[in-house]
């Protein structure tokens, strides 16, 4: 239905439009996020369609026609129902409701609309009439109870039906999801389950949600789709007395928390960082280079297997090395480089998700886990950013300060050069999440202390650390049969186009405000610094003892406040540094760590190293690193502490870049965050014990020393440390 007023003189025309479904016979609720089409159609085209309405041709043809006409702009309907389209010029227009009814095969959902000279605002309107209902039943201890109320104490299963015939239940390009607390007990929401507490008139609800179309008009698309309310009223009584004997026991269970969307968003961060573990690195170099693709890795890893193999086909062909006799070196560059590329987006198919694990996981911290997680990524939190994309909220919100600025549509082949102004598209719809904090705490672990001692051996050049007296690494022969001499050759050779520990410290204080101390660093003097960073995520992290403190205790519920307001602190801080070599320093690090983590692993260094075999480090390149910390005299602290920071830092600090906490004001966000979290916040603070003494889960807090640089903390306990002869 479709009708005009009178407007001022001159003023641009404007379209309102409001979308409403019937729930009852004088019920009526907004549709929320229609997907709304304003077309324009040509004088030709509107001839066409008044020939096609004469001969009576049927409506999926009329759809099909009208899907070939020019779209002026999309819009989506508000919480109300409502939407706009505004500054139209004089001129017939068509709005065309773009989700499916498979309700009504003959639903009109092009409406017309003239914006006349005199009249320059239209209004129209699209009801939907959907067979939808909602069917409660109330059952006891399990028994099904033939009664019009419910009484406290029962559970009421709620299914949502349609009684149209041929039709499935939910019919094409439909779901539904239960609105809390109901429960979703079926595939798609089709049946639900709560349990009633109080008396009185209760209500239950069902979202059902309507695909858009593609733009052919007929083809759904899931990612894009509309919902309404379905709500049905239920009377509940006081339930009968019903007397009990024996024993009695009570038990208090933990504050419920409710199911947020982001938590498949952090599912996403903890199983991807756990994908570019050094682990799964071993595996897929094994697989690639050694026909041996055992060990367990989860399923989505398994089937990415396939996509480096072919990146690293093509990178081979791409990347050369200035120098001769380093094959073995380069093709393990070019294997590294597609590792990371691949595994260092999360929002890329197959999603890294692990059902099973992931339910477990959520049930483990006291969180919702009987939702399909990559349901609640796609549907309810990922932003649209075009009619077939869909990037996360923060980064929308990026994009949304830009409008100006076009993206670039992707190559054909990814790889080739981006030259042209405007935002890389990639980067938006899949960025590569990777944090520098992991390559820092490497390097202060001595990983690459370690390689560059090695390498000035295999160089014959002696450790100018030691005086005069005996090299500790003078028994340290390469025999020319083993692969690993030409490892070394070629990683020798190459030490021009990697990193410098100058530029890598830069990059930690342009990021995080923490930096390297020692002689390779000593003329420091950075531009941009973060120096607040550690001051904010320490705060951050001393916040937390509190909350499991109250969390624990099952007689209070914990205050997730001040949580909030220190994760919007390290947002804002870390958002602040995402500039310059941010898209491309953080890869470039964790590439060569990876590589040099790869080489001390080799069965060789059990010869060369004095490694302790009865420790069981969960990687196998970190024995190597703890001999030779030993054998150098350079600290007493494990490797494992310094790789648990390394881990647990880059998994808390992606959370917390990459959600759009500056939106954020209620806590219950920050509550999830907390309880989900909790593995690697505590990990983290023991690791950061062990490693500089200072212990952030006391009830005394020591500002001034848990603001200091973790370097000069490192210096003072090596400068400190008993020296044997």
């Amino acid at each position: 239905m479709t009708k005009t007023s009178a407007a001022a003189a001159g003023a641009s025309g404007k379209i309102d439009v409001n979308v409403r479904a019937r729930i009852s016979d004088n019920r009526w609720v907004p549709v929320v996020h229609a997907h709304l089409l304003l077309v324009h159609p040509s004088d030709a085209q509107l001839k066409q369609l008044q020939q096609f309405n004469a001969a009576a041709g049927s409506p999926e043809e009329a759809r099909k026609m009208m899907a070939a006409w020019p779209v002026l702009r999309p819009a989506h309907t508000g919480p109300d129902g409502h939407a706009r389209f505004d500054g139209l010029d004089i001129g017939t227009y068509y709005v065309v409701y773009n989700n499916v009814t498979p309700f009504d095969k003959d639903f009109e959902r092009y409406n017309r609309i003239d914006i006349l000279t005199s009249d320059t605002r239209g209004e129209t309107e699209f009801l939907l009439d959907p067979p939808f209902r909602l069917d409660p039943v109330f059952f006891a201890n399990g028994d099904e109870q033939d009664r019009p109320h419910g009484l406290v104490g029962d559970t009421v299963w709620v299914t949502v039906s349609h009684g149209v015939a041929g039709q499935k239940n939910p019919m094409d390009g439909t779901y539904y999801v239960p609105e809390p607390p109901l429960q979703s007990q079926a595939q798609q929401g089709v049946k639900s389950s709560m349990r009633l507490n109080a008396t009185g008139t209760a209500e239950v609800a069902v979202h059902v949600y309507m695909a858009a179309l593609e733009p052919d008009g007929v083809t759904p698309d899931p990612n894009d789709a509309a919902h309404y309310r379905a709500s049905e009223p239920i009377i509940v009584d006081e339930g009968s007395a019903t007397q009990v004997s024996g024993t009695i026991t009570t038990q208090a269970s933990r504050t419920e928390a409710e199911f947020r969307p982001v938590l498949a968003h952090w599912t996403l961060i903890r199983n991807s960082a756990e994908a570019l573990s050094f682990n799964t690195y071993k595996l897929f170099i094994d697989h690639l280079f050694c026909n041996d693709a055992g060990g367990e890795v989860p399923e989505f890893e398994r089937s990415r297997f396939n996509d480096k193999e072919r990146a690293f086909r093509l990178l081979e062909k791409r990347r050369s090395l200035p120098f001769s006799d380093s094959e073995s070196y380069r093709v393990l560059k070019a294997a590294t480089e597609a590792f990371v590329m691949v595994n260092c987006g999360v929002l890329r198919a197959p999603y890294a998700f692990r059902p099973q694990e992931d339910a477990d996981y959520l049930d483990r911290r006291d969180l919702p886990g009987d939702r399909k997680l990559e349901d609640e990524l796609v549907k309810r939190y990922l932003t649209s950013l075009d009619q077939n994309t869909r990037i996360l909220p923060y980064l929308a919100l990026i994009r949304s300060k830009l409008p100006d600025v076009r993206i670039h549509i992707g190559h054909k082949d990814h790889h080739d050069a981006e030259l042209c102004a405007g935002f890389i598209r990639d980067r938006l719809v899949n960025p590569c999440m990777m944090e520098l904090i992991w390559s820092y705490w490497q390097e202060e672990g001595m990983l690459v202390q370690t390689m560059n001692a090695i390498t000035r051996r295999f160089q014959n050049v002696r450790s100018a650390a030691h005086g005069n007296g005996p090299d500790p690494l003078a028994n340290m022969e390469v025999d020319m049969l083993r692969p690993l001499n030409n490892l070394l050759w070629g990683y020798v050779q190459d030490e021009q186009h990697r990193l410098s520990v100058v530029r890598r410290n830069y990059e930690y204080d342009h990021h995080y405000g923490i930096h390297l101390d020692g002689k390779a660093v000593r003329d420091f003097r950075p531009a941009d610094s973060r120096s607040k960073f550690i001051e904010a995520f320490h705060n951050l992290l001393r916040q937390l003892m509190p909350f499991y403190r109250q969390d624990d205790d099952t007689t209070v519920k914990a205050d997730a406040f001040p949580i909030l307001n220190a994760l919007k602190e390290v947002h804002l801080i870390l958002s602040q540094g995402a500039h310059n070599q941010f898209g491309d320093l953080p890869s470039t690090a964790r590439i060569e760590m990876l590589m040099q983590q790869w080489m001390l692993a080799r069965p060789e260094f059990r010869e060369f190293l004095p490694t302790r075999l009865m420790v069981a480090h969960p990687e196998p390149w970190m024995d190597r690193v703890d001999a030779m910390k030993k054998v150098q005299g350079w600290s007493d602290t494990s490797i494992a502490h310094f790789r648990d920071l390394a881990m647990f830092g880059e998994q808390l600090l992606l959370s917390i870049r990459y959600t759009h906490w500056s939106e954020v004001y209620d806590p219950t966000e920050a509550f999830a965050w907390a309880r989900f979290w909790r593995p690697q916040a505590q990990g983290y603070m023991h690791a950061y014990r062990a490693v500089t003494g200072v212990d952030l889960t006391a009830e005394t807090a020591n500002p001034k020393l848990e603001a200091t640089m973790p370097s000069v903390l490192l210096r003072q306990r090596l400068e400190a440390m008993p020296r044997t002869a």
